[in-house]
């Protein structure tokens, strides 16, 4: 028998040039190469190696023993030399900095129909314009053995500020996932659309049926200020000063937009109009972007405006936070936040989650410009040569929260003033009716886990069709929606609407605390990062935990349960009461000690588990918890109470946390 191997390995995981890196990277593939050769089997060619710190992980490496391979085998000919079309693979920045500010070779790559994917550098283009190109991972397999590629598809997302969107916008992404997409709408954390199943030859169709809408999905992902969060709560603040706000949220969303014409010309225009580009609005060509440069940002920068005493938008968690002061209903400034950011990877103790710190105040009118200081910090300080270590978490936290501060004031040309006191109480969605001072109704919905579909898809168009030139339509970051500004007059006609459709909206029909209050990622099938379930799987976890729940007399109690299939935490499972962070298919490392008002992470509490075993580890903690609360009228958060871990304070990644 002749033989081969190829490793996979970390060659930092036991610390960068050691000698326990040295003797234990890819040791497998090392021991088994061993022991073949040892029982005498013949080596057909060297050990091959694949290094998860390299730019492109293992794909060099493979390909370069792929080659050899295919030589030693005498079918290279026939399988092309087993090379790519693409060529060697390139870092992201040098991507960034060949594509003429984020051009590339998409325009082309979007109309050849011989395929249904793009090259791998127009992968990386087309995320800054709010597009991922995926793949339906459950036909996978079956695919292969046909012969035929991937089933690949794009994910879109729309641009949408504060969660904020007319009736007639909805109605515009409703028939839009219709038409182009899997007939869905996806809600996400950060506040906007999500639609998925787009197939290649529908994308620009689809892009264009958006901007026919006056939206569009421009920065929604890449290395760029993405889409700016504002809260979404009604009962938060009065209208005046929501919509005051939400103001300043669309200025500081606009302020660090890309202005590249790449979009438009991409997109928007057909072949005629390319020779008058230079007339359409937006398009005007860009030699280099005045903030962004020719690099963009290290990687992606995410900013949330949160109004005490609600945290819906979990401003911990973002890059910057504009925390609303408020006093005798008057918008006093912000207190800034800087250095939050939960995306992780297993087992390398380099990443971790991390919440953010307040460095300062602001009035509002400087927001737009601290927020643009802080950007250029992390754009010019920030880590280059590793994408794991890029994010302004990792500047800030290298540096130092004080250092940060310097920097901004810097290239501010003044100083912040000291942070305000303010408080935080809540962070769930509205579920119920409220009416603002202007007479007008807000009546909060459960989406469950965010998708729109079936009843209440069509609930939802039913509602946007009578609220057409009144009302309008909130998303929220818990995945929800809020229905806002809706007149006296329609108030009957929108409830009417809610309970034929059978949508949720007060406490008494959400069923559980626990249902009201899950997130969860897409993951499979459509996610090529995802390891396990998130969307398609915590509603049946939640299910069996209910009769738990039930048992226990916690039924109503709000308690925040969260899931992603991967460890890049796009459902925010670090900051949940319980959150889940998948391993492999059917296992989930499980985190307990998060609080209820997003100022404290949780750590890891159980690895690698089941169904079965999550069930087994919480039922008693439900019991105690239930106990706790019979006693006490008051009670704070469900694992500090249980005793399970102890009160931990905002600040550093959790597992060096004293308290743990």
């Amino acid at each position: 028998m002749k033989y081969c191997i190829f490793g996979l390995g970390d060659s930092h995981y036991w610390g960068k040039g050691t000698e326990d890196s040295k003797v234990n990277f890819a040791k497998p593939a090392k021991d088994l190469d061993e022991f073949l050769e040892k029982i005498g089997a013949p080596r057909l060619m060297a050990t091959g190696f694949g290094d998860d710190q390299d730019i492109d992980q293992y794909s060099t490496g493979f390909g370069e023993w792929k080659d050899v391979l295919y030589s030693k085998l005498g079918v290279d000919k026939a399988v092309g030399g087993g090379g790519d079309d693409d060529g060697p693979v390139k870092n992201d920045e040098v991507i960034k900095t060949e594509t003429n500010q984020l051009r590339g070779s998409l325009q082309a790559s979007l109309d050849d129909i011989t395929t249904g994917q793009v090259p791998f550098q127009d992968t990386k283009m087309i995320k800054f314009h709010g597009s991922y190109q995926q793949d339906d991972r459950d036909q996978r397999e079956e695919r292969q053995k046909l012969g035929v590629e991937n089933a690949f598809s794009f994910m879109i997302r729309v641009r949408l500020p504060g969660g904020c969107c007319t009736a007639e916008q909805w109605l515009a992404m409703d028939d839009i996932c219709g038409k182009f997409a899997n007939g869905t709408l996806k809600i996400t954390t950060r506040q906007t659309w999500q639609l998925h199943g787009v197939l290649k030859r529908d994308v620009k169709g689809t892009m264009r049926a958006i901007n026919k809408a006056c939206m569009d999905t421009i920065a929604a992902c890449g290395d760029v200020c993405r889409n700016v969060l504002c809260t979404s709560h009604p009962g938060a603040c009065s209208k005046k000063l929501m919509d005051e706000i939400l103001n300043w949220t669309f200025q500081v969303h606009d302020h660090c937009l890309p202005r590249t014409g790449a979009y438009h010309e991409i997109f928007l225009m057909h072949g005629d109009e390319m020779a008058e580009k230079s007339q359409v609005l937006g398009c005007t060509p860009v030699e280099e972007e005045p903030l962004y440069g020719l690099t963009y940002l290290p990687r992606k920068f995410k900013v949330a405006f949160a109004i005490p005493p609600c945290n819906d938008v979990d401003v911990f968690a973002h890059c910057v936070g504009f925390i609303a002061i408020i006093k005798d209903n008057v918008l006093l400034g912000f207190n800034v936040s800087v250095g939050g950011g939960l995306g992780f990877t297993h087992n390398n103790q380099k990443t971790f989650p991390r919440l953010a710190e307040v460095i300062g105040f602001c009035k509002p009118s400087d927001a737009k410009y601290v927020c643009e200081c802080i950007l250029t910090v992390t754009r010019d300080f920030g880590d280059r040569t590793n994408r794991k270590h890029a994010r302004i978490k990792y500047t800030a936290e290298d540096y130092g929260h004080e250092w940060y501060r310097e920097q901004v004031e810097d290239r501010l040309g003044f100083k912040l003033e000291e942070a305000r006191p303010y408080k935080f109480e809540s962070r769930g969605d509205l579920h119920g009716w409220v009416q603002t001072e202007d007479g007008l109704w807000n009546v909060g919905v459960l989406v469950p886990i965010g998708r729109v579909k079936d009843n209440s898809r069509t609930g939802l168009r039913r509602i946007a069709e009578e609220l057409k030139g009144c009302g309008s339509i909130r998303m929220t970051c818990n995945q929800s929606v809020v229905i806002t500004e809706i007149p006296e007059s329609k108030k009957a006609v929108v409830q009417k609407l809610l309970e034929e459709y059978k949508i949720m909206h007060s406490k008494e029909t959400t069923v559980s605390g626990l249902r009201r209050n899950m997130v969860a990622c897409v993951a499979l099938p459509t996610c090529p990062l995802a390891f396990a379930e998130a969307e398609r799987y915590l509603p049946t976890l939640v299910e069996r935990l209910e009769v738990v729940l039930e048992r226990c007399g916690l039924t109503e109690q709000d308690i925040a349960i969260r899931m992603t299939g991967c460890p890049n935490s796009c459902g925010r499972p670090s900051m949940a009461e319980i959150g889940f962070i998948g391993k492999a298919p059917g296992t989930y490392n499980m985190y307990l000690g998060g609080d209820f008002v997003g100022e404290r992470l949780n750590t890891l509490f159980a690895e690698s588990i089941t169904e079965d075993q999550i069930i087994q580890i919480l039922t008693p903690m439900f019991g105690r918890y239930g106990k706790e609360r019979e006693k006490e009228e008051k009670f704070g958060d469900f694992l500090v109470r249980t005793k399970i871990v102890k009160p931990m304070t905002a600040g550093r990644y959790w597992w060096s946390t004293p308290e743990v």
